[in-house]
């Protein structure tokens, strides 16, 4: 509060000190501690200092009169500075407590001698992701002080622990998988599964980001990722790997990772688009006793199955709300072969009896047929002008191409024509769709219903692409990249955590973002908050749900810790 004097009469003379007074909590009064001892008079006393007290008297109120100008800049805001202040972490951080990682993240850095908490570093780029997405510069100089916790690292020690953590992702996803069993059933009797990928506006490909199948049609250079859910469709498995590698063996690691690192010993039904349905695949999951649930093509199938399909007999109508068929389906039970080629080109067939279910849906049969008359018009235009085959792209399998040059194709020297049968053979097969299983005794609709499951982790991939911005990546090395990816995984699993476990599905993911973004606060000169978050639905729910002072219009400092403490 402020330093005097302090003048003690002793044997030897007067001794002289420098006191501080404060405010002290505990009795709630003014207490003094000595600031800085100076000495006893005569041994003061010199040429430069003749007179001691009159000299530390004009020390003290120059002392004085500079931690009141401190105190003034402390108050007064300059231009640049923020008073705002986020908030809404607060939910995040509630589920990071209830995982408590910290020991466990931390023992991982080992002899690396880090002066600084990885799960800290984790911790707070997951409040960042969530709360404004942005580049790691940015979100180390703009975000992160906006939030009421302090981090004490460095940005180049950012960067260091984000490829330390993407060296490690597995392991530290392994970590948060075991603390969630503490206080969340996995339930693995079914896991969902997809891939999809992220593209690099870079020239070079490297050895981790290559060309290949982009799902965004993009020429770039990508990187695959593979996400595991389990049968509530929590995050439980994340794979990366290089873009031009197949995703289909991605499902068989991630599956035995998954397997491996919890214990499970159970059967598992792994359920996947027609994207990850392959011969292998499905040897490998009977092999290790586990099912299968994949959807097929119906384009691909044998004629005498095309002929099953569309035959009218057996089907059951579903029916909407307003007695209107929303799709029909029929199954049958069978033997069915498979083949595969191993890695030293030996190929391998057995036969499986598995339940087959086809369904059929008008709306979506009128969206395929509506792509297919796009096709064909852009095929026929083409084929007007005599355009080269390279310029047909898609709608290049609606089109013949006869060579006219002794048998050989040229740009210049074919004849083109339309393929009729193609068109028509497409269109007949419009809005079916073929589901496979293992599960012979599993009822038709449980099966439809759960491969339709799929639009969740689906939902996942759209959260990180777009509520986390988890592109573009400004990072190069491959470990950082995937450090990038994990702390949007982690993001992407607190949000289905609040989701499902702390607010019973009734806020989508998209709401509580919502919600964790606006709930922000400005600081008034002295122990006082202004809520500059706009009232809404979301504000409402949780005030009420969570008995927290969030519609509150001046918030103190011991509101803000309550809520920041706040434990789910």
């Amino acid at each position: 509060m402020a330093y005097f004097l302090k003048k003690t009469t002793r044997k030897n003379g007067t001794y002289l000190q420098i006191y501080e007074s404060y405010y002290n909590k505990g009795t709630k009064e003014t207490s003094h501690k000595c600031f800085q001892s100076l000495g006893n008079i005569n041994s003061l006393t010199n040429d430069e200092i003749p007179d001691p007290i009159a000299f530390y008297k004009d020390k003290v109120k120059q002392m004085n009169e500079d931690r009141k100008k401190e105190k003034e800049k402390e108050t007064v805001m300059k231009i640049g500075d923020s008073p705002e202040k986020y908030l809404g972490y607060f939910l995040a951080k509630s589920i990071f407590y209830r995982l408590n990682l910290e020991k466990y993240i931390d023992i991982l850095q080992g002899d690396r001698k880090f002066e600084y908490s990885i799960y800290e570093l984790v911790t707070s780029l997951v409040y960042a992701r969530l709360l404004c997405p942005c580049s790691k510069t940015k979100t180390f100089h703009t975000i992160l002080p906006k939030l009421f916790d302090s981090f004490q690292y460095s940005e180049s020690q950012m960067y260091d622990g984000i490829a330390f953590i993407g060296y490690n992702y597995e392991k530290i996803i392994e970590i948060i998988n075991t603390r969630l069993s503490r206080f969340y059933k996995i339930v693995t009797d079914k896991v969902y599964f997809d891939c999809t990928n992220f593209y690099f506006e870079i020239d070079r490909c490297d050895s981790f980001r290559k060309k290949g199948p982009s799902k965004e049609n993009r020429k770039d250079p990508i990187i695959g990722m593979g996400l595991l859910l389990d049968s509530n469709q929590i995050p439980i498995g994340m794979k990366m790997y290089p873009g031009n590698e197949s995703e289909k063996p991605v499902i068989r690691d991630s599956v035995k990772i998954m397997k491996n690192r919890l214990g499970v010993e159970g059967r598992t039904i792994q359920v996947a688009d027609k994207g990850l349905n392959c011969a292998k695949n499905i040897h490998i999951a009977m092999k290790n006793g586990d099912g299968y649930l994949f959807s097929k093509s119906v384009k691909q199938l044998p004629e005498k199955e095309k002929v099953w399909v569309l035959l009218e007999n057996d089907y059951i109508d579903v029916l909407d709300s307003n007695g209107k068929v929303k799709y029909k389906y029929k199954s049958t039970i069978d033997l069915f072969t498979y083949s595969y080629t191993d890695e030293n080109k030996k190929t391998h067939s057995f036969r499986v009896r598995e339940k087959r279910i086809v369904t059929y849906n008008p709306t979506l049969a009128k969206k395929q047929i509506a792509e297919i008359n796009k096709m064909v018009m852009k095929a026929s235009g083409l084929c007007a002008s005599q355009a080269k085959k390279a310029e047909y792209g898609e709608s290049s399998k609606y089109v013949v191409f006869n060579s006219t040059n002794e048998g050989e194709v040229v740009d210049d020297k074919i004849a083109l024509t339309m393929n009729i049968e193609k068109i028509e053979k497409d269109k007949d097969l419009a809005g079916y769709n073929l589901l496979v299983t293992s599960e012979k005794n599993m009822d038709d609709l449980e099966i439809y219903q759960t491969y339709h499951n799929l639009w969740k982790i689906e939902e996942s991939f759209r959260i990180m692409k777009t509520d986390l911005d988890a592109r573009p990546v400004f990072l190069q090395k491959e470990d950082s990249i995937k450090g990038h990816f994990l702390i949007c995984y982690i993001s992407v699993l607190i949000l289905r955590l609040l989701q499902y476990q702390l607010f019973n599905n009734e806020l989508s993911s998209s709401r509580i973002i919502k919600f964790m973004r606006d709930f922000r606060v400005i600081q008034e000169p002295g122990n006082r908050y202004i809520n500059i978050t706009q009232k809404s639905s979301e504000t409402d729910y949780m005030t009420n749900k969570l008995d927290l002072p969030i519609d509150n219009y001046f918030l103190t400092k011991t509101q803000i810790k309550k809520v920041l403490s706040h434990r789910v």
